[in-house]
C-alpha cells in the first residue's frame, strides 16, 4: 500500500517554520572522481536553496575527489563527508574495480547515524519544488519511485523480453507459465531511508556474498529492501524516459524532482543531439536546471565564478584515480 503523501505534506515541523532546518535530517548525494558531476551537485545544492528546503545537503565523497571540488562544494553550503570506498570481494573479478567502487560505495551512507532520516538524491537530479514533507513519512520503510523496464538498457531482463512494464501492468500481463512475477522494482536515484548501523553492517555483509549485476547497487538495494519498499508517486523522481515511454503517467506541471539520467540529458553538458534530446519538454527541463545553476542569487557565500569553476573541473578531468584497497572492507 502506497503511503499517504498528502498527509505527510501537511506536516510542518517547528524547525522548518523557523527556517533553520532540523539537525537530525538531511538530503544526501554521492560524488566520486574528478569529473564534471560536481556541477550536478552544485546545481542540486542551489536547487534545494531555491525551493527553500529547511534541511542541508550532505555530499558523501570518496578520497579521489579533488580538493578544488571540495572547496567549491563547501562554498555552496554543502556538508562534505568523506567515506572509504567499498571494494569487491577477492573472488569477484568480472567487473572492473572502478565500476564496483563507484557504484557500491554509496552504501556507506547508512553509516551516517547522526541523522535520523535522509533523502538520497543522485547528482544528476534537480529538485524543482520543496519535498521536505517526505521526511515525515512513517519510519521503518524504504520509499522510492517505481522504475520503467522499456528502455534498451533492460534487454537482459525477462520484463523487457516479454514487453512487461510495471508502469503499465495491464498492457502485457505476466505469463502464468513463466518464472514467478518479480516484486516491484524502484529506481535508486532517489529514496527516503533511515541511517542505521545494524542495517549498514548487514548491507556490507550481504554484498560480500552477492554477485554484482548490470544495475549494480540499484539491483542490490532492490533485493535487500524488497520487503520494506513502499512506492511513492513519480513526481518525486521523474526518470526522463517516462516522457516518451509512458506519457499517460506523467503530469509534467506537477513534477517536483527530475532525474536527468537519459543518454545526453546531463544539463551541464547538454547538446540536444542524442536520441530524444531534441524534445521540447527535455529542452524546457534542461533550461530550468541551467537557470538555477547560473543564478548567482542562489549561491551560498560568494557568486560562483562559472569560468573558474569550468577550468577547475577541466583541469581535474584527467581520469579517475582510486586509493589502494585496504586489507578489509
Amino acid at each position: 500500500m502506497a503511503p499517504d503523501i498528502t498527509t505527510a505534506a501537511a506536516i510542518t515541523t517547528a524547525e522548518q517554520q523557523k527556517g533553520g532546518g532540523g539537525s537530525d535530517r538531511a538530503f544526501v548525494t554521492f560524488l566520486a572522481g574528478n569529473g564534471d558531476y560536481v556541477k550536478g551537485v552544485v546545481g542540486l545544492a542551489k536547487g534545494l536553496r531555491k525551493v527553500k528546503s529547511g534541511y542541508p545537503l550532505v555530499v558523501a565523497i570518496l578520497p579521489d575527489v579533488p580538493e578544488e571540488h571540495r572547496k567549491i562544494l563547501k562554498s555552496q553550503g554543502c556538508i562534505v563527508r568523506e567515506m572509504e570506498p567499498v571494494y569487491p570481494p577477492e573472488n569477484q573479478t568480472q567487473f572492473a574495480m572502478a565500476y564496483y567502487v563507484i557504484n557500491y560505495s554509496k552504501l556507506r551512507i547508512w553509516e551516517f547515524v547522526e541523522y535520523s532520516k535522509m533523502i538520497y538524491l543522485d547528482g544528476d537530479i534537480q529538485v524543482f519544488e520543496n519535498i521536505d514533507h517526505l521526511f515525515d513519512l512513517p519510519n521503518n520503510y524504504f520509499y522510492a519511485v517505481m522504475d520503467c523496464f522499456c528502455e534498451k538498457s533492460w534487454t537482459h531482463t525477462p520484463q523487457y523480453q516479454i514487453g512487461y512494464c510495471q508502469q503499465c501492468p495491464d498492457k502485457v500481463e505476466w505469463p502464468s507459465n513463466f518464472a514467478p512475477k518479480p516484486p516491484l522494482y524502484f529506481n535508486a536515484g532517489m529514496f527516503v531511508f533511515e541511517p542505521n548501523m545494524t542495517i549498514y553492517h548487514e548491507l556490507l555483509e550481504t554484498l560480500q556474498v552477492t554477485k554484482p549485476t548490470s544495475f549494480a547497487e540499484q539491483d542490490f538495494l532492490n533485493m535487500f529492501f524488497k520487503d520494506k519498499f513502499k512506492p511513492i508517486p513519480n513526481v518525486y523522481n521523474l526518470v526522463l524516459a517516462m516522457l516518451w515511454r509512458h506519457p499517460e503517467n506523467v503530469e509534467l506541471e506537477k513534477v517536483k524532482v527530475v532525474h536527468f539520467c537519459a543518454a545526453g540529458s546531463k544539463p551541464w553538458r547538454y547538446t540536444g543531439k542524442e536520441e530524444n534530446m531534441e524534445r521540447e519538454d527535455i529542452k524546457m527541463l534542461v533550461k530550468k536546471w541551467r537557470d538555477i545553476y547560473e543564478d548567482e542569487t542562489l549561491d551560498y557565500e560568494n557568486p560562483l565564478n562559472v569560468e573558474r569553476f569550468t577550468a577547475a573541473v577541466k583541469n581535474n578531468a584527467g581520469g579517475v584515480v582510486f586509493v589502494p584497497a585496504p586489507s578489509a572492507a
